[in-house]
């Protein structure tokens, strides 16, 4: 029987607790002379109780640290604080113990960790004879795992059982592990190097982790048979078949050169990129695909048996694949975002990636072909591909390229003529960003790629937009310079300081969203002026600016009172969502002084737009309240204890205990304990009383004292109080919306976070 085990669910508190490098905890007055002399601190005292504080040991810090890595690495059910204790049942004897200090189990694999640090009271020969009997006792763990822990099967299952060990200023000789087998032994180099892996992985890195604890063991039940085509490259014989990303995740294996172990054959991979996977992921999550393939190494040669041909190729076969399903045993050559990207991903047992497959490709050999596929071949960037439209389809007969190439000479010319806004400010595909050259040739093009020139109606009649000059490709472009150089000329003119910032500090304005934003305004200026003109084309340049320059004025004129916060709210509203936002913003500035102008959707969006900003601020508010509560009453009770006589005696000051008392009788408890009847305020009194500790954990800023570092919660609550009288007519700003997200986002980070893992050392410091 295995003791202290239970779900993952029930372990956050003590995930904080255990990320601390030191012991907290509260005694009582009388007793703190005694524990200050071995060696505790005060933290705080109360009228009764005192809290105290002690640095962990070595070997409890670093045990804490092995428990605190599988934590982070998600497995589903994990032993409680201290030791995990087997009771063996011996027929002849009484029953023995063995106890182990780290238990992680999933549903495929179980592992079961010692940690051992060199002291005075253990040295190498004894952790060998604790290892060889922990090796005897094995088929107990298994037992006792398999038996105990049977979800989500609802009976008895059959799981890899791995047994590891963690040392610290202890040197295992090669030969003593190679005897000891059965048991890994990984150094403190090890969990420093697990430690970064899993900061950038996430849940991800227990594969990385398994495929050390158990190279070559078969996954259980995972054993595949693929169709596959069997090729040549070179000297090499390949696969290229299509497989799920589960699949292929439990098999995998990546070697990174911060790893630093001089047996690890393939160190030329690097440490996979947190902001990479991310947008990857992004991709996957709007169910993106990868028509590439991942390149990867099989270390033992596969079984293929061969499919009946209707003819004989030279050099390629097809048939069947059987791909054994052992942890290690499919190497990443190339691919490794696109693969870990799926890991925890809803995409992961559906989708389908593509697989070139090389079998027992010597690690040179894999070395080299990494860097040819990442150095060598350079992929053609898209901004290249649209630069190249000018001269590639300049007389193009298809109106669609036709269109391209105008706007990418436009773009050009928009670029190097001294009188233009973008003068020096687009960036083209050579070019490096900065500061000044930060708008896209990409977003430029996409931009102006619409209804200003062309496009088609339903019986796919070409209709002709504003800037398109009768089919006159120069005369195109000469227009198309001419409208942008003068409408955003007015811009620039009325706001130049914003203007000249570009992307630096105070800038935000001559930057890709603003720009789109900006010609999307005038788009629909156009569609407003052709509602009561019958066609713009008829118009000279000069006429035509003539039409939309009272329009430009008034834009300009928005964005030269717009004040410093709003700049920068304006600013931070990113991507698609916030490009259409900034739009609409601008639509309504012009709106307000020329109401004729009311583009399709601009009613909704400034109806909505008061509504969204307070039920957004709503959901908001309700859950960094929800996440204040239960954060404040588990640190309470892990501090005090979880009696009423404890946590809310000590920990709760005498009037907020009398306020919420009435409550929680006035409504009978409907709601459940005490805990559900504080204020949002309430919460910031409770950690300015216990400032020492929660200070790290809710303190928000670099201020100095508690009162500014805890005045977010006032600024919440007057969010909440906005919110909750809707019928007072009071909105939400845009900049406390702005604010709130803020806050919410800081506040789950802090949560989340731990000690261990913001002093995590850097990857140069690994390097």
């Amino acid at each position: 029987m295995l003791s202290n085990i239970v779900s993952i669910d029930e372990l956050r508190g003590l995930a904080r607790a255990k990320s601390k490098d030191y012991w907290t905890k509260s005694i009582k007055n009388s007793l703190l002379e005694n524990a200050q002399k071995d060696g505790w601190h005060v933290i705080r005292k109360n009228e009764r109780t005192v809290s105290i504080k002690k640095k962990k040991t070595n070997e409890a810090d670093f045990t804490d640290r092995v428990w605190s890595l599988l934590y982070r690495m998600g497995f589903h059910y994990m032993n409680r604080d201290g030791e995990t204790v087997l009771t063996i049942e011996q027929k002849k004897s009484e029953p023995r113990t063995n106890s182990v200090d780290v238990v992680g189990i999933d549903n495929d694999v179980a592992i079961v960790i010692k940690c051992r640090v060199l002291s005075e009271h253990i040295n190498t020969p004894e952790i060998l004879e604790e290892a060889n009997q922990y090796i005897q006792d094995r088929q107990y763990f298994v037992t006792s795992i398999n038996q105990q822990i049977a979800q989500p099967f609802d009976r008895p299952v059959k799981r890899l059982v791995a047994l590891g060990m963690f040392t610290s200023n202890i040197f295992i000789l090669e030969e003593d592990k190679k005897r000891l087998k059965d048991i890994t032994f990984f150094d403190e180099q090890d969990l420093v190097y697990y430690e970064a892996l899993v900061e950038h992985l996430g849940p991800a890195a227990k594969y990385q982790f398994l495929a050390d604890l158990l190279p070559g063991k078969n996954v259980p039940g995972l054993n595949i048979k693929v169709p596959a085509i069997r090729t040549k490259i070179g000297d090499y014989t390949c696969y290229t078949f299509s497989i799920e990303p589960e699949y292929l995740l439990k098999i995998a294996y990546v070697s990174h050169r911060v790893k630093g172990k001089g047996s690890d054959v393939n160190t030329y991979q690097r440490m996979l990129q947190k902001t990479r996977l991310r947008k990857i992921r992004e991709y996957i999550d709007k169910h993106g695909i990868f028509p590439t393939n991942i390149v990867i190494n099989l270390d033992k040669k596969p079984t293929f048996n061969k499919s009946i041909q209707d003819s004989e190729q030279s050099n390629s076969v097809m048939g069947w694949l059987d791909l054994r399903s052992a942890y290690k045993s499919a190497w990443i050559i190339d691919g490794q975002h696109r693969l870990f990207a799926y890991s925890g991903n809803s995409q992961a047992s559906k989708a389908r990636l593509s697989i070139l497959a090389f079998e027992l490709l010597p690690a040179n050999v894999q070395a080299s072909l990494f860097v040819s596929i990442n150095a060598e071949q350079k992929s053609v960037k898209r901004s290249l591909l649209q630069e190249l439209y000018g001269d590639l389809h300049k007389d193009a007969s298809d109106p669609t390229l036709k269109v391209r190439s105008i706007i990418a000479r436009a773009i050009y010319l928009l670029d190097v003529n001294p009188q233009s806004p973008f003068n020096q400010r687009v960036q083209a595909s050579d070019d490096k960003r900065d500061d000044i050259r930060c708008i896209s040739w990409n977003t430029l093009f996409h931009v102006l790629d619409s209804d200003l020139y062309l496009t088609k109606s339903k019986r796919d009649d070409i209709i002709y937009g504003p800037l398109w000059v009768d089919d006159n490709p120069d005369r195109t472009i000469e227009r198309t310079v001419y409208i942008l150089t003068a409408w955003f000329g007015q811009i620039r003119d009325a706001a130049p300081n914003w203007w000249a910032a570009g992307a630096g500090d105070g800038g935000g304005l001559a930057m890709n969203d603003s720009v789109t934003a900006c010609i999307n305004v005038l788009r629909s200026i156009f569609h407003h002026l052709a509602s009561t003109e019958k066609d713009l084309r008829k118009y000279s340049n000069q006429d035509l600016f003539e039409k939309i320059k009272p329009y430009a004025s008034i834009l300009g004129q928005y964005f030269n009172t717009l004040p410093e916060e709003e700049k920068k709210l304006f600013r931070s509203l990113r991507g698609g969502q916030g490009q259409s936002t900034r739009m609409r913003l601008c639509q309504q500035a012009i709106h307000n002084k020329i109401p004729s102008f009311n583009p399709a959707g601009l009613s909704g969006f400034m109806e909505e737009h008061k509504a969204q900003t307070n039920t957004k601020a709503k959901i908001l508010v309700d859950r960094i309240e929800t996440t204040l509560q239960k954060t404040v009453i588990e640190e309470l009770k892990r501090e005090f204890g979880p009696d009423d006589s404890q946590w809310w005696t000590e920990g709760v000051p005498r009037q907020i205990r009398k306020k919420v008392s009435d409550r929680h009788e006035e409504d009978d408890g409907q709601r459940g304990g005490k805990e559900y009847y504080f204020d949002l305020l309430d919460y910031r009194h409770i950690i300015q009383q216990h400032w020492s500790l929660f200070n790290t954990l809710l303190g928000y800023g670099n201020y100095n004292g508690k009162d500014k570092r805890t005045n977010w919660i006032n600024e919440v609550n007057e969010s909440r109080r906005i919110v909750a009288h809707g019928s007072a007519g009071r909105t939400v700003s845009l900049e406390q919306l702005a604010q709130l997200e803020e806050y919410d986002a800081w506040l789950q980070e802090q949560i989340m976070r731990t000690d261990n893992t913001e002093e995590s050392p850097t990857l140069e410091q690994l390097a």
